[in-house]
């Protein structure tokens, strides 16, 4: 018999589960909401820390929990599988359900179409979300304990909504998550991206001039949480409902919400409910200090008018943080690779794996591995991905052989400096971007680049060398070890005193991998053009395959610090050009400084996020205060 919704895993029983497990840390000392739970939580997940519950946020009589999903181990938890890749052999089972064919192959899926019934959502008529109920003018965000999360964010944002429209013409049911921020006592930003479901419904409403009903729901089971994020599979009537109710292995409550005409998770701990009128102006939102590490600046967005707030008579709010990587929106996008694997699978049957290092923030790297049969099939597979989904956000990717250790950073540019040529097996094209691109020439609209790393066959290579002679001549030093992420590299081609000198120049380094990293104060336009093309010509840039130009901030002894930096910062169409040098050996020089108007970037050029030092201060002087471990600090 199914179990009632206030038995339905959720937010409080994964609280109670972690508590038991050692995975989550209680404060009950006063802490605010502005600044200083940033401050611990991005301590705590780059050291793989434990969740913290908040007991007492200043200005509310809310509790707060951050952190439920910091690790890997943890977020594989909240699924309900024993490891990520679990994740994807569920969704592989799931997709088969296509593949029965006769009466032989539907009795075979038997057992799959058993669990297929338990799919749907289940309506129930009392739920723990709707036990308490503020209207009209009760309606007060301001008790709700939501972050101001960053020093130069635009104001306290929603950074785990689940928010909830439907069609008004199918009225087909979606789940996405789009960050909210509060503009007052009722109302809030809805950050719908263009490419996203919430708006064309909004568009569709405008068309038929009506409001679009919208309900947000805060917490609830982790596994719906993630299903909110997740780039769902080709499947026809899949939904986030239905993802979340097949990880459970059984339907997902939910309730009719009480003042607009949507299902809710019954099993939330507060439900927003309201409309974004189409025809009212745009509100300014932001900046918002964003997952890639920037702020996002201000810019024009539909406005949430909130009615009525439901929630349980206890209720915790949970919040996440997005910044500099690793964050853990990290592991999210690691549980989406495992989800998407097979229905990519399905399309390019090659792919034998891939992977979106932190570092790349998502769409900006994603390393794939195939098992390669014939010549140009690297590019047949990177092109197939950017027609895949939200894939066609992905700005670099660098697709290497099957056994390739994908997790391994430093290993997959050992590998790119290697096999891949300059020139000759990179790609430069073009195609939509993430909108949270700062570096794109047009909003939406960039470059993007596709490096071939794997073994080249004869074909490839233009000669009748074999691809092995080739890719070892006047490549790399003999014993040349693999860098890690962030870790110290030694010089080898040669000593700091005798690299090449050049205005703006505050720090430069070679790497034993072919690379040399320079941070550039860039003051003038074609200063990083002039400065590559002087690199690539003189004697020091032997044997270097890639010349790394990044922003005075960047740290160049911190090789993760540097491809964060530039592979946010290039449009790869614009900003990488291949070059000679001296030894006849091909470089791709990547622009990752900031562009500016005189070169034609029209755009403002974005921050990167740094905590204010006084916060920094404040709670180290606290931290005992609050009872937190000495280890996490």
């Amino acid at each position: 018999m199914p179990r009632a919704a206030k038995e339905f895993p959720d937010l409080q029983s994964f609280i109670r589960l972690l508590e038991e497990r050692g995975e989550l840390i209680r404060v009950s000392a006063p802490v605010s909401r502005e600044l200083e739970i940033t401050e611990i939580a991005d301590r705590m997940v780059k050291k793989g820390g434990p969740a913290v519950l908040f007991e007492n946020v200043r200005g509310s009589e809310f509790p707060l929990v951050i952190g439920l999903m910091n690790t890997r181990e943890r977020t594989a938890l909240s699924l309900g599988v024993g490891d990520l890749d679990d994740l994807a052999r569920k969704v592989r089972d799931l997709i088969d359900l296509k593949g029965a064919g006769g009466v032989a192959g539907m009795l075979g899926q038997l057992p799959k179409l058993r669990d297929a019934m338990n799919l749907p959502p289940r309506r129930v008529r009392n739920a723990p979300v709707q036990e308490v109920v503020w209207r009209g003018d009760e309606v007060d965000l301001s008790k709700i304990p939501v972050l101001k999360c960053w020093p130069e964010d635009g104001g306290p944002f929603v950074t785990l909504p689940l928010v909830m429209t439907r069609d008004p013409e199918t009225r087909e049911w979606n789940m996405g998550m789009y960050r909210m921020q509060v503009m007052s006592k009722n109302t809030t930003g809805m950050h719908w991206q263009r490419h996203k479901t919430g708006t064309r419904h909004l568009e569709k409403a405008k068309r038929l001039g009506q409001k679009l009903e919208v309900a947000v729901a805060i917490g609830g089971d982790p596994a719906l949480i993630y299903a909110a994020t997740a780039p769902l599979p080709p499947v026809p009537g899949l939904n986030e409902l239905i993802l979340a109710g097949y990880l459970r292995g059984q339907r997902y409550p939910v309730v009719r919400a009480l003042t607009v005409d949507i299902d809710v998770p019954a099993n939330a701990e507060f439900i927003l409910e309201g409309y974004v009128d189409p025809q009212e102006d745009w509100v300014t939102e932001g900046p918002f200090g964003d997952h890639t590490g920037f702020y996002t600046l201000p810019d024009l967005y539909p406005l949430f008018h909130v009615t009525a707030v439901t929630m349980r008579k206890n209720p915790v709010y949970p919040a996440t943080i997005v910044g500099r990587p690793p964050m853990e929106d990290a592991y999210l996008i690691e549980a989406s690779e495992r989800l998407f694997l097979p229905a990519a699978q399905l399309i390019l049957p090659e792919i034998v794996d891939f992977h979106m290092p932190p570092a790349g923030v998502a769409h900006n790297l994603m390393v794939v591995s195939i098992k390669k049969t014939y010549p140009g099939q690297a590019y047949k597979v990177a092109n197939g991905l950017l027609g895949l989904g939200q894939n066609m956000f992905a700005k670099v990717i660098v697709v290497v052989d099957e056994d390739f250790p994908l997790t391994d950073f430093g290993a997959v540019w050992r590998e790119v400096a290697q096999k891949a040529v300059p020139g000759r097996d990179t790609l430069l094209t073009r195609g939509p971007i993430d909108v949270l691109d700062h570096s794109s020439r047009g909003w939406g609209f960039g470059g993007k680049l596709i490096i071939d790393a794997t073994t080249k066959r004869p074909e490839e290579v233009g000669s009748g060398v074999s691809s092995r002679e080739e890719q070892a001549h006047d490549v790399l030093p003999a014993g040349a070890t693999s860098p890690t992420l962030g870790g110290q590299l030694r010089q080898i081609f040669a000593p700091a005193t005798e690299l090449p000198t050049f205005e703006g120049v505050v720090a430069q380094r070679q790497t034993p991998d072919g690379y040399w990293f320079v941070s550039l104060r860039k003051t003038r336009a074609g200063q990083a053009r002039a400065l590559a093309e002087t690199f690539a010509a003189h004697p020091a840039a032997q044997g270097v395959r890639h010349l790394l130009i990044c922003d005075e901030e960047t740290d160049v002894q911190d090789a993760g610090d540097v491809w964060w930096t530039v592979l946010n910062n290039v449009d790869p169409e614009r900003d990488c050009w291949t070059l000679g040098t001296g030894s006849g050996v091909g470089l791709l020089a990547w622009d990752g400084a900031r562009k500016l108007p005189e070169e034609g970037f029209v755009r403002d050029w974005p921050r990167k996020i740094v905590m204010d030092e006084a916060v920094r201060n404040r709670v180290d002087a606290l931290w005992h205060v609050w009872g937190l471990p000495e280890q996490w600090r």
